[in-house]
């Protein structure tokens, strides 16, 4: 069973066709990345999978149920391009809230170990969430993503923020709970970072889809060995 699966998918704002006729599905476990320049409609789209905004035609199920079901997004965690968590609580206290809100259950060592993971400093947890950096309030909601233990993980633009080494601890989580069965959708500016982790992508632009596949695949179909040079000629050319 595909954890998502668009058909059709249409979404306007006004006269500005957003997403047209938008057709894919992610497998269980797999890595699928979405790319796309800034004002794509990369956002839109995660944000019309779960029903955040309303669509204009087509289809999209989660785990085989409609999106306009809450029960269908039981088994996701999300992380929105714009990750701004309650200013007033201290670190610790949002992931722990994050989990009650989520019914997950997870001990001390396991909250420590991620937190340790990520390289979330301890003292820094038990401060208020409106004195952490940008990078830190990202670690903070990527680790509430991967403690939930979701078997879907929708993450937009996830390293936004993260220092290089925050980015190789980050992608090291990442395929730890690849390992143990997850799948994740996520869009990333750094192609690169997508070439590392994904399985698959999809190239975004002026509302349809130009690509799905492999980025071998798509460097292989332009002649490079660069994707950033084959991404570059699959939105110029087609």
């Amino acid at each position: 069973m595909n954890v998502i699966e668009c058909k059709n998918l249409i979404k306007s704002y006004g006269s500005n066709n957003v997403l047209r006729d938008i057709n894919l599905s992610v497998a269980q476990g797999e890595f699928f990345g979405l790319v796309g320049m800034n004002g794509s409609g990369k956002s839109t789209m995660m944000k019309a999978m779960l029903d955040l905004v309303g669509i204009d035609g087509g289809e999209v199920e989660l785990f085989g149920i409609s999106h306009r079901q809450v029960s269908s997004r039981k088994n996701i965690a999300y992380l929105p391009d714009r990750f701004s968590p309650p200013p007033h609580l201290k670190g610790k206290d949002f992931v722990r809230y994050m989990l009650e809100l989520q019914g997950c259950v997870c001990d001390e060592v396991t909250i420590n170990q991620t937190l340790d993971d990520l390289e979330l400093d301890k003292a820094a947890m038990q401060a208020s969430v409106s004195k952490l950096s940008k990078g830190m309030t990202q670690k903070l909601g990527l680790a509430a993503c991967l403690l939930s233990d979701k078997k879907l993980l929708m993450l937009d633009e996830p390293m936004s923020g993260l220092d290089p080494k925050a980015r190789v601890l980050f992608k090291k989580a990442l395929n730890n709970k690849k390992q143990q069965g997850a799948s994740v959708f996520f869009s990333s500016h750094v192609l690169a970072d997508v070439d590392e982790l994904a399985d698959r992508i999809a190239v975004l632009h002026n509302g349809k889809l130009m690509y799905i596949g492999s980025t071998d695949e798509l460097k292989r179909k332009y002649k490079t060995d660069v994707l950033e040079e084959a991404y570059m000629q699959c939105i110029e050319l087609g």
